[in-house]
């Protein structure tokens, strides 16, 4: 089973110096959230006013971001949180069904009895959630998020490849950027608790193609409330 984040991630992580750890984690989930703009200009010193950090533990921060696609840089015009267009949706979407797709098929393929009770704990605690919100008591905030991806990663956990459960992690994240940036379009009518609830009882089941068929749906549809968003404001 899946034990830590990204292999690649740790390893940075582990050279990086406290601060640059600290900073690393305050911008990532600023962009993410979508407090930062796509494409704004992140200048160290506007950074360094409002999160209190120094410039070199920004500059190590700014360029991991750099190497997971949330931030560009180049020498001219320096780092800028990552744009978001229609055609960057639709290869993150490619990536995310594929890579996915893969690694629940593998993890109906070698995972155990507790990788399955661990599904099902993650899935307990989303449900309980998004039943909260389906009834007006709770929001699509941060602890939502937290719930939604622990569900997400449990599902693939047992794949017994870190490599594929890093890459997805990394584009999740990446996709959640998204969905927060067209939350405004999201669609009514969509059950979710179904959607994930069907994902479980593939993992019971152990019917991967099933869960297969079902992850690249779920991953699409959330894909195409963003891609209205984008067209709406030409993106």
């Amino acid at each position: 089973m899946h034990k830590s984040s990204a292999m690649d991630k740790s390893d940075i992580a582990t050279r990086s110096s406290p601060l640059a750890s600290q900073a690393y984690e305050t911008l990532r989930a600023s962009i993410i959230a979508c407090e930062i703009s796509p494409g704004e200009k992140l200048k160290i010193d506007a950074l360094q006013k409002v999160h209190k950090f120094s410039s070199s533990p920004l500059r190590e921060a700014l360029n991991r971001l750099v190497a997971e696609g949330l931030v560009t840089s180049d020498d001219r015009r320096g780092f800028r949180t990552a744009p978001m267009t229609s055609v960057d949706l639709n290869d993150l979407t490619l990536c995310r069904t594929i890579q996915e797709a893969a690694a629940f098929e593998l993890a109906i393929q070698h995972g155990d009895d507790a990788w399955e009770a661990s599904v099902v704990a993650a899935f307990h605690q989303l449900e309980k959630v998004e039943r909260q919100i389906n009834r007006g008591e709770a929001q699509r905030d941060d602890r939502w998020t937290h719930l939604h991806k622990t569900f997400h990663i449990a599902l693939i956990s047992a794949s017994q490849s870190e490599r594929l459960i890093s890459a997805c992690e990394n584009h999740f994240d990446q996709s959640e950027r998204y969905r927060r940036l067209s939350a405004s379009v999201r669609s009514k009518s969509r059950n979710t608790v179904a959607e994930h609830k069907a994902l479980v009882d593939c993992v019971l089941r152990r019917d991967a193609a099933k869960a297969r068929t079902l992850i690249i749906d779920h991953i699409e549809k959330t894909a195409a409330n963003v891609a209205r968003y984008l067209k709406e404001k030409r993106l």
